[in-house]
Protein backbone atom coordinates (compact mmCIF):
# COMPACT_ATOMS: atom_id res chain seq x y z
CA UNK A 1 0.00 0.00 0.00
CA UNK A 2 1.77 2.87 -1.20
CA UNK A 3 1.45 6.27 0.97
CA UNK A 4 4.18 7.87 0.05
CA UNK A 5 5.00 10.84 1.89
CA UNK A 6 7.66 13.85 0.89
CA UNK A 7 7.74 17.04 2.85
CA UNK A 8 7.18 20.04 0.63
CA UNK A 9 7.46 22.45 2.96
CA UNK A 10 10.31 23.89 4.67
CA UNK A 11 9.44 25.23 8.16
CA UNK A 12 11.76 28.20 10.01
CA UNK A 13 9.39 28.41 12.35
CA UNK A 14 9.62 25.80 15.35
CA UNK A 15 6.24 24.80 16.98
CA UNK A 16 5.74 23.29 20.09
CA UNK A 17 5.96 19.74 20.34
CA UNK A 18 3.65 19.30 23.52
CA UNK A 19 0.48 20.24 22.79
CA UNK A 20 -2.70 20.56 25.31
CA UNK A 21 -5.52 18.06 24.77
CA UNK A 22 -7.72 21.17 24.58
CA UNK A 23 -4.89 22.06 21.48
CA UNK A 24 -5.53 18.84 19.68
CA UNK A 25 -9.11 19.34 19.54
CA UNK A 26 -9.12 22.41 18.08
CA UNK A 27 -9.55 22.20 14.51
CA UNK A 28 -7.01 23.47 12.43
CA UNK A 29 -6.99 25.01 8.47
CA UNK A 30 -5.28 23.65 5.74
CA UNK A 31 -4.39 24.74 2.36
CA UNK A 32 -4.90 22.05 -0.59
CA UNK A 33 -3.30 21.97 -4.00
CA UNK A 34 -6.41 19.71 -5.99
CA UNK A 35 -4.85 19.90 -9.47
CA UNK A 36 -1.98 22.25 -10.74
CA UNK A 37 -1.45 23.11 -14.54
CA UNK A 38 -4.80 21.27 -15.41
CA UNK A 39 -2.07 17.77 -15.16
CA UNK A 40 -3.52 14.84 -13.15
CA UNK A 41 -1.11 14.46 -9.85
CA UNK A 42 -1.20 12.99 -6.20
CA UNK A 43 -1.65 17.03 -5.20
CA UNK A 44 -0.94 18.02 -2.18
CA UNK A 45 -1.38 19.76 1.27
CA UNK A 46 -0.24 22.38 4.11
CA UNK A 47 -1.21 22.78 7.37
CA UNK A 48 -1.88 26.80 7.91
CA UNK A 49 -1.38 26.55 11.81
CA UNK A 50 0.40 30.05 12.74
CA UNK A 51 -0.02 30.65 9.29
CA UNK A 52 -1.43 34.21 8.50
CA UNK A 53 -0.64 35.06 4.67
CA UNK A 54 0.11 32.18 1.63
CA UNK A 55 1.68 33.46 -1.05
CA UNK A 56 1.10 31.51 -4.62
CA UNK A 57 2.54 31.93 -7.95
CA UNK A 58 3.87 30.16 -11.20
CA UNK A 59 7.35 27.78 -10.82
CA UNK A 60 9.34 25.35 -12.76
CA UNK A 61 7.97 23.22 -10.02
CA UNK A 62 5.65 22.56 -6.75
CA UNK A 63 7.64 24.17 -3.72
CA UNK A 64 6.55 25.62 -0.71
CA UNK A 65 8.66 27.86 1.98
CA UNK A 66 7.63 28.61 5.24
CA UNK A 67 9.18 32.24 6.52
CA UNK A 68 7.45 32.88 9.53
CA UNK A 69 4.15 33.49 9.07
CA UNK A 70 3.94 33.35 5.27
CA UNK A 71 3.69 30.48 3.50
CA UNK A 72 4.85 31.12 -0.18
CA UNK A 73 4.66 28.42 -3.20
CA UNK A 74 5.25 28.17 -6.74
CA UNK A 75 3.28 25.79 -8.62
CA UNK A 76 4.00 24.20 -12.33
CA UNK A 77 1.50 25.92 -14.31
CA UNK A 78 1.91 28.08 -17.13
CA UNK A 79 -1.40 29.83 -17.40
CA UNK A 80 -0.95 31.57 -13.73
CA UNK A 81 1.52 34.58 -13.24
CA UNK A 82 4.38 34.79 -11.23
CA UNK A 83 2.35 36.32 -8.29
CA UNK A 84 -1.03 35.52 -9.01
CA UNK A 85 -2.93 34.59 -5.74
CA UNK A 86 -3.01 35.50 -2.17
CA UNK A 87 -4.68 34.23 0.92
CA UNK A 88 -4.54 36.30 3.50
CA UNK A 89 -6.02 35.35 7.31
CA UNK A 90 -8.33 38.34 8.55
CA UNK A 91 -9.64 37.17 12.00
CA UNK A 92 -11.68 33.90 11.84
CA UNK A 93 -11.62 34.03 8.06
CA UNK A 94 -9.20 33.87 4.59
CA UNK A 95 -9.49 35.98 2.16
CA UNK A 96 -8.69 35.00 -1.69
CA UNK A 97 -6.93 38.41 -3.39
CA UNK A 98 -5.76 38.29 -6.85
CA UNK A 99 -1.99 39.23 -6.75
CA UNK A 100 -2.09 41.12 -9.98
CA UNK A 101 -2.52 38.26 -11.89
CA UNK A 102 -2.72 38.77 -16.13
CA UNK A 103 -6.17 36.26 -15.84
CA UNK A 104 -7.36 36.62 -12.60
CA UNK A 105 -9.04 34.58 -9.62
CA UNK A 106 -12.26 32.35 -10.05
CA UNK A 107 -14.02 31.80 -6.77
CA UNK A 108 -16.60 28.81 -7.42
CA UNK A 109 -16.12 29.38 -11.44
CA UNK A 110 -17.03 33.42 -10.57
CA UNK A 111 -13.98 36.10 -11.01
CA UNK A 112 -13.42 38.09 -7.89
CA UNK A 113 -10.57 40.30 -6.90
CA UNK A 114 -10.90 39.53 -3.17
CA UNK A 115 -13.21 37.14 -1.64
CA UNK A 116 -13.90 35.79 1.66
CA UNK A 117 -12.88 31.82 1.35
CA UNK A 118 -15.17 29.18 3.10
CA UNK A 119 -14.90 25.83 3.78
CA UNK A 120 -16.11 24.52 0.60
CA UNK A 121 -15.17 27.02 -1.77
CA UNK A 122 -12.94 26.39 -4.91
CA UNK A 123 -10.25 28.36 -5.97
CA UNK A 124 -8.71 28.64 -9.22
CA UNK A 125 -5.77 30.64 -10.67
CA UNK A 126 -4.81 29.44 -14.19
CA UNK A 127 -5.47 26.20 -14.61
CA UNK A 128 -4.58 25.21 -10.73
CA UNK A 129 -7.11 24.73 -8.34
CA UNK A 130 -6.77 24.88 -4.38
CA UNK A 131 -9.21 24.65 -1.39
CA UNK A 132 -9.07 25.57 2.31
CA UNK A 133 -10.57 23.32 4.86
CA UNK A 134 -10.65 23.20 8.54
CA UNK A 135 -10.04 19.49 10.19
CA UNK A 136 -8.19 18.28 13.03
CA UNK A 137 -4.52 18.12 13.04
CA UNK A 138 -3.50 14.59 11.62
CA UNK A 139 -0.32 13.49 9.83
CA UNK A 140 2.15 15.75 8.97
CA UNK A 141 2.21 19.58 8.81
CA UNK A 142 2.82 18.69 4.84
CA UNK A 143 2.14 16.53 2.33
CA UNK A 144 2.69 15.98 -1.29
CA UNK A 145 1.80 12.83 -2.70
CA UNK A 146 3.86 11.42 -6.08
CA UNK A 147 2.33 11.97 -8.68
CA UNK A 148 1.13 8.67 -10.26
CA UNK A 149 0.17 6.69 -7.37
CA UNK A 150 1.81 2.89 -7.16
CA UNK A 151 -1.22 0.51 -8.45
CA UNK A 152 -3.29 -1.13 -5.52
CA UNK A 153 -2.01 1.87 -3.30
CA UNK A 154 -4.44 4.23 -1.48
CA UNK A 155 -3.36 7.91 -1.29
CA UNK A 156 -5.62 10.43 -0.34
CA UNK A 157 -4.85 14.20 1.04
CA UNK A 158 -7.31 14.07 3.62
CA UNK A 159 -5.60 14.12 6.86
CA UNK A 160 -7.85 11.37 8.68
CA UNK A 161 -8.66 9.60 5.66
CA UNK A 162 -4.31 9.52 5.46
CA UNK A 163 -4.33 8.28 9.10
CA UNK A 164 -6.54 5.44 8.28
CA UNK A 165 -4.97 4.22 5.11
CA UNK A 166 -1.34 4.38 7.52
CA UNK A 167 -3.09 1.54 9.59
CA UNK A 168 -4.62 -0.66 7.14
CA UNK A 169 -0.94 -0.41 5.49
CA UNK A 170 0.53 -1.48 8.61
CA UNK A 171 -2.14 -4.66 9.49
CA UNK A 172 -2.02 -5.57 5.65
CA UNK A 173 0.25 -8.69 6.46
CA UNK A 174 -1.90 -10.02 9.02
CA UNK A 175 -4.94 -11.38 9.34
CA UNK A 176 -6.88 -8.77 11.01
CA UNK A 177 -10.57 -8.86 9.49
CA UNK A 178 -11.54 -5.43 7.74
CA UNK A 179 -14.93 -4.30 7.81
CA UNK A 180 -15.20 -0.67 5.07
CA UNK A 181 -18.23 0.98 5.10
CA UNK A 182 -19.66 4.19 2.94
CA UNK A 183 -22.00 4.90 0.01
CA UNK A 184 -22.82 2.55 -3.05
CA UNK A 185 -19.63 3.59 -5.49
CA UNK A 186 -17.15 5.22 -2.95
CA UNK A 187 -14.71 2.99 -3.30
CA UNK A 188 -14.85 0.12 -0.94
CA UNK A 189 -13.47 -2.72 -3.63
CA UNK A 190 -10.76 -0.94 -4.23
CA UNK A 191 -9.93 -0.28 -0.55
CA UNK A 192 -10.14 -4.17 -0.07
CA UNK A 193 -8.04 -4.77 -3.27
CA UNK A 194 -5.47 -2.81 -2.05
CA UNK A 195 -5.37 -4.36 1.22
CA UNK A 196 -4.70 -7.33 -0.30
CA UNK A 197 -2.07 -6.20 -2.95
CA UNK A 198 -0.13 -4.90 0.35
CA UNK A 199 -0.34 -7.97 2.57
CA UNK A 200 1.87 -10.14 0.47
CA UNK A 201 -0.47 -13.41 0.16
CA UNK A 202 0.26 -15.24 -2.55
CA UNK A 203 -3.66 -16.76 -3.44
CA UNK A 204 -6.26 -15.26 -5.44
CA UNK A 205 -8.29 -12.00 -4.49
CA UNK A 206 -11.82 -13.13 -4.66
CA UNK A 207 -14.54 -10.57 -4.73
CA UNK A 208 -18.20 -11.93 -3.84
CA UNK A 209 -21.20 -9.77 -3.62
CA UNK A 210 -23.47 -11.06 -1.12
CA UNK A 211 -26.70 -9.22 -2.51
CA UNK A 212 -26.40 -11.14 -5.57
CA UNK A 213 -25.97 -14.37 -4.78
CA UNK A 214 -28.63 -16.79 -5.99
CA UNK A 215 -31.70 -17.14 -3.55
CA UNK A 216 -31.67 -20.73 -2.17
CA UNK A 217 -27.58 -21.13 -3.18
CA UNK A 218 -26.19 -18.46 -1.12
CA UNK A 219 -24.37 -21.55 1.00
CA UNK A 220 -23.63 -23.55 -1.84
CA UNK A 221 -21.63 -20.41 -3.52
CA UNK A 222 -20.29 -19.46 -0.35
CA UNK A 223 -18.82 -22.87 1.13
CA UNK A 224 -18.87 -24.95 -2.22
CA UNK A 225 -20.96 -28.58 -2.51
CA UNK A 226 -20.25 -32.44 -3.02
CA UNK A 227 -21.84 -34.15 -6.51
CA UNK A 228 -25.80 -35.45 -5.93
CA UNK A 229 -25.86 -32.79 -2.57
CA UNK A 230 -28.96 -31.12 -4.55
CA UNK A 231 -30.71 -31.38 -7.46
CA UNK A 232 -28.19 -29.15 -10.37
CA UNK A 233 -25.35 -30.37 -8.40
CA UNK A 234 -23.90 -32.73 -11.00
CA UNK A 235 -20.37 -32.38 -9.54
CA UNK A 236 -18.23 -31.07 -6.99
CA UNK A 237 -17.96 -27.24 -6.42
CA UNK A 238 -15.00 -26.20 -4.15
CA UNK A 239 -17.11 -22.48 -3.44
CA UNK A 240 -15.62 -19.02 -3.02
CA UNK A 241 -14.60 -19.26 0.83
CA UNK A 242 -12.27 -21.87 -0.70
CA UNK A 243 -11.13 -20.64 -3.56
CA UNK A 244 -10.32 -17.46 -1.63
CA UNK A 245 -8.01 -19.49 0.49
CA UNK A 246 -4.40 -18.30 0.84
CA UNK A 247 -5.55 -14.89 -0.43
CA UNK A 248 -8.31 -12.49 0.42
CA UNK A 249 -12.13 -13.20 0.36
CA UNK A 250 -14.09 -9.50 -0.13
CA UNK A 251 -17.57 -9.91 1.21
CA UNK A 252 -19.25 -6.94 -0.59
CA UNK A 253 -22.96 -5.66 0.84
CA UNK A 254 -22.67 -8.43 4.04
CA UNK A 255 -25.52 -6.53 5.36
CA UNK A 256 -26.96 -8.69 2.80
CA UNK A 257 -26.08 -12.00 4.17
CA UNK A 258 -29.41 -14.09 4.84
CA UNK A 259 -29.11 -14.98 8.16
CA UNK A 260 -28.16 -19.61 7.66
CA UNK A 261 -25.42 -18.13 5.49
CA UNK A 262 -24.30 -15.98 8.43
CA UNK A 263 -24.36 -18.53 11.27
CA UNK A 264 -21.99 -20.63 8.93
CA UNK A 265 -19.87 -18.01 8.07
CA UNK A 266 -19.56 -17.14 11.45
CA UNK A 267 -18.33 -20.86 11.69
CA UNK A 268 -15.43 -20.51 9.31
CA UNK A 269 -13.88 -16.90 10.90
CA UNK A 270 -14.25 -18.88 14.36
CA UNK A 271 -12.39 -22.28 13.34
CA UNK A 272 -10.48 -21.66 9.83
CA UNK A 273 -12.13 -24.36 7.98
CA UNK A 274 -15.23 -24.90 5.12
CA UNK A 275 -16.95 -27.55 5.06
CA UNK A 276 -19.33 -28.21 1.59
CA UNK A 277 -23.15 -28.79 1.41
CA UNK A 278 -23.62 -32.45 1.31
CA UNK A 279 -20.02 -32.88 2.48
CA UNK A 280 -19.32 -35.44 5.95
CA UNK A 281 -15.76 -33.56 6.65
CA UNK A 282 -14.41 -29.50 6.75
CA UNK A 283 -11.32 -28.84 5.26
CA UNK A 284 -8.94 -26.14 6.28
CA UNK A 285 -9.13 -23.18 4.65
CA UNK A 286 -5.85 -19.85 5.02
CA UNK A 287 -8.66 -17.30 5.17
CA UNK A 288 -8.34 -12.97 5.67
CA UNK A 289 -11.70 -11.77 4.99
CA UNK A 290 -12.62 -7.90 4.15
CA UNK A 291 -15.72 -7.22 4.02
CA UNK A 292 -18.15 -3.85 2.77
CA UNK A 293 -21.35 -2.66 3.85
CA UNK A 294 -23.36 0.97 2.95
CA UNK A 295 -26.00 -0.02 5.37
CA UNK A 296 -26.19 0.57 9.09
CA UNK A 297 -24.71 -3.18 10.27
CA UNK A 298 -25.56 -1.64 14.41
CA UNK A 299 -28.94 -1.05 13.59
CA UNK A 300 -29.26 -4.30 11.87
CA UNK A 301 -28.74 -5.63 14.63
CA UNK A 302 -31.14 -3.96 16.83
CA UNK A 303 -33.80 -5.15 14.71
CA UNK A 304 -32.50 -8.49 14.85
CA UNK A 305 -31.25 -8.97 11.06
CA UNK A 306 -27.81 -9.13 11.81
CA UNK A 307 -25.53 -11.32 13.87
CA UNK A 308 -23.80 -9.37 16.50
CA UNK A 309 -21.13 -11.98 16.89
CA UNK A 310 -20.46 -11.59 13.33
CA UNK A 311 -20.04 -8.26 13.37
CA UNK A 312 -17.56 -8.85 15.96
CA UNK A 313 -15.46 -11.54 13.86
CA UNK A 314 -15.58 -8.93 10.99
CA UNK A 315 -14.92 -5.69 12.35
CA UNK A 316 -11.06 -6.26 13.16
CA UNK A 317 -10.61 -2.75 11.83
CA UNK A 318 -13.37 -0.93 10.58
CA UNK A 319 -13.04 2.12 7.70
CA UNK A 320 -15.51 4.57 6.83
CA UNK A 321 -15.05 5.60 3.08
CA UNK A 322 -16.90 9.28 2.82
CA UNK A 323 -18.88 10.00 -0.47
CA UNK A 324 -16.52 11.16 -3.63
CA UNK A 325 -18.47 15.18 -3.03
CA UNK A 326 -16.96 15.06 0.31
CA UNK A 327 -13.63 13.78 -1.05
CA UNK A 328 -13.12 17.10 -3.96
CA UNK A 329 -9.20 17.71 -2.08
CA UNK A 330 -8.28 14.11 -4.09
CA UNK A 331 -10.26 14.91 -7.75
CA UNK A 332 -6.30 15.19 -8.89
CA UNK A 333 -5.21 11.89 -7.04
CA UNK A 334 -8.04 10.16 -8.59
CA UNK A 335 -7.57 11.53 -12.29
CA UNK A 336 -3.57 10.43 -11.98
CA UNK A 337 -5.28 7.12 -11.63
CA UNK A 338 -8.07 7.17 -14.40
CA UNK A 339 -6.31 9.10 -16.90
CA UNK A 340 -2.67 9.84 -15.85
CA UNK A 341 -1.61 11.25 -19.14
CA UNK A 342 -4.59 13.66 -19.61
CA UNK A 343 -4.53 17.28 -19.66
CA UNK A 344 -7.73 19.16 -18.89
CA UNK A 345 -9.41 22.47 -19.70
CA UNK A 346 -9.90 24.90 -17.03
CA UNK A 347 -13.57 24.70 -17.42
CA UNK A 348 -13.38 20.80 -17.56
CA UNK A 349 -11.57 20.61 -14.34
CA UNK A 350 -13.92 23.39 -12.71
CA UNK A 351 -17.25 20.98 -13.96
CA UNK A 352 -15.93 17.93 -12.31
CA UNK A 353 -15.37 20.09 -8.79
CA UNK A 354 -19.09 21.54 -9.10
CA UNK A 355 -20.64 18.00 -9.97
CA UNK A 356 -22.79 16.67 -6.34
CA UNK A 357 -21.37 13.06 -8.00
CA UNK A 358 -24.57 11.12 -6.85
CA UNK A 359 -22.99 7.63 -8.28
CA UNK A 360 -19.56 8.73 -6.11
CA UNK A 361 -16.33 7.07 -7.61
CA UNK A 362 -17.95 4.80 -10.14
CA UNK A 363 -19.65 7.65 -11.79
CA UNK A 364 -16.15 9.70 -11.59
CA UNK A 365 -14.65 6.87 -13.72
CA UNK A 366 -16.92 5.73 -16.07
CA UNK A 367 -17.22 9.50 -16.82
CA UNK A 368 -13.36 10.54 -17.72
CA UNK A 369 -12.87 7.29 -19.40
CA UNK A 370 -15.44 8.30 -21.56
CA UNK A 371 -14.19 11.97 -22.33
CA UNK A 372 -10.51 10.48 -22.30
CA UNK A 373 -12.32 8.48 -25.75
CA UNK A 374 -14.26 11.09 -27.14
CA UNK A 375 -10.51 13.67 -26.77
CA UNK A 376 -9.29 11.18 -28.75
CA UNK A 377 -5.33 12.45 -27.33
CA UNK A 378 -6.17 16.20 -27.17
CA UNK A 379 -6.67 17.81 -24.53
CA UNK A 380 -10.20 17.50 -22.22
CA UNK A 381 -12.38 19.46 -22.50
CA UNK A 382 -16.10 20.36 -20.39
CA UNK A 383 -17.87 19.08 -24.01
CA UNK A 384 -16.32 15.84 -23.38
CA UNK A 385 -18.11 15.34 -20.47
CA UNK A 386 -21.64 13.85 -20.22
CA UNK A 387 -23.81 17.07 -20.10
CA UNK A 388 -25.22 17.00 -16.54
CA UNK A 389 -21.35 17.06 -15.18
CA UNK A 390 -20.45 19.48 -18.06
CA UNK A 391 -23.73 21.74 -17.29
CA UNK A 392 -23.13 21.65 -13.33
CA UNK A 393 -22.29 25.04 -11.08
CA UNK A 394 -21.13 25.24 -7.92
CA UNK A 395 -23.43 25.45 -5.38
CA UNK A 396 -23.52 26.18 -1.17
CA UNK A 397 -23.39 22.86 0.07
CA UNK A 398 -26.75 21.38 2.06
CA UNK A 399 -26.34 21.63 5.91
CA UNK A 400 -25.48 18.25 6.83
CA UNK A 401 -28.07 16.99 9.53
CA UNK A 402 -26.74 16.95 12.75
CA UNK A 403 -25.23 13.54 13.98
CA UNK A 404 -26.92 12.17 17.13
CA UNK A 405 -24.86 9.58 17.98
CA UNK A 406 -21.63 11.03 17.13
CA UNK A 407 -22.76 14.22 19.03
CA UNK A 408 -23.75 12.09 22.05
CA UNK A 409 -20.27 10.34 22.03
CA UNK A 410 -18.88 13.47 21.95
CA UNK A 411 -20.32 14.81 25.05
CA UNK A 412 -19.81 11.35 27.00
CA UNK A 413 -16.31 11.49 26.17
CA UNK A 414 -15.95 14.81 27.46
CA UNK A 415 -18.03 13.84 30.39
CA UNK A 416 -16.03 10.82 31.51
CA UNK A 417 -12.63 11.86 30.10
CA UNK A 418 -12.34 9.60 27.41
CA UNK A 419 -13.47 6.49 29.84
CA UNK A 420 -14.67 3.98 27.52
CA UNK A 421 -16.12 1.85 29.78
CA UNK A 422 -18.21 4.87 31.37
CA UNK A 423 -19.54 5.38 27.95
CA UNK A 424 -20.75 2.19 27.35
CA UNK A 425 -22.31 2.03 30.58
CA UNK A 426 -24.03 5.31 30.13
CA UNK A 427 -25.56 4.22 26.64
CA UNK A 428 -26.21 0.89 28.17
CA UNK A 429 -24.46 -0.76 25.30
CA UNK A 430 -21.57 -3.22 25.45
CA UNK A 431 -17.69 -1.89 25.54
CA UNK A 432 -16.96 -3.09 21.83
CA UNK A 433 -20.04 -1.61 20.31
CA UNK A 434 -19.03 2.05 21.12
CA UNK A 435 -15.93 1.37 20.32
CA UNK A 436 -16.99 0.10 16.92
CA UNK A 437 -19.03 3.54 16.71
CA UNK A 438 -15.82 5.91 17.80
CA UNK A 439 -13.81 3.79 14.90
CA UNK A 440 -16.53 4.70 12.75
CA UNK A 441 -16.52 8.24 13.91
CA UNK A 442 -13.06 8.96 13.81
CA UNK A 443 -13.27 9.52 17.64
CA UNK A 444 -10.26 9.06 19.92
CA UNK A 445 -10.53 8.95 23.39
CA UNK A 446 -6.86 9.71 24.07
CA UNK A 447 -7.87 13.13 23.19
CA UNK A 448 -10.42 13.53 25.69
CA UNK A 449 -8.27 12.38 28.87
CA UNK A 450 -5.94 14.48 31.22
Amino acid sequence: MDLSRSPAMVNTHTLPIEESVHAQLQRVDHLYVVIAGGKPGGGARWSLREVDKIEIGRGAARVAKRDGTTLRIEVPDPWMSSSHLRFERERAHWLAVDAGSRNGILVNGAKQERAIVADHDVIEAGRSFFMLRASEPAGDPALDLPPRPKAGGLVTLDPHLARAFDELGRIAASDVPVLVGGPTGSGKERVAYGIHAASGRKGAFVPVNCGALPSGLVESELFGHKKGAFSGAIADAPGLVAASSGGTLFLDEIGDLPAPAQAALLRVLEEHEVRAVGATSATSVDLRVVAATHRDLDGMIEDGNFREDLLARLAGFELELPALADRRVDLGAMLAEIAPDATFAAAAVRALLAYSWPRNVRELVRAVERAVALAAGGEIMATHLPEEIASAKFTAPAVAPADARRDELVALLEKHHGNVSKVAADLGRVRQQVQRWLKRYGLDPERYRG
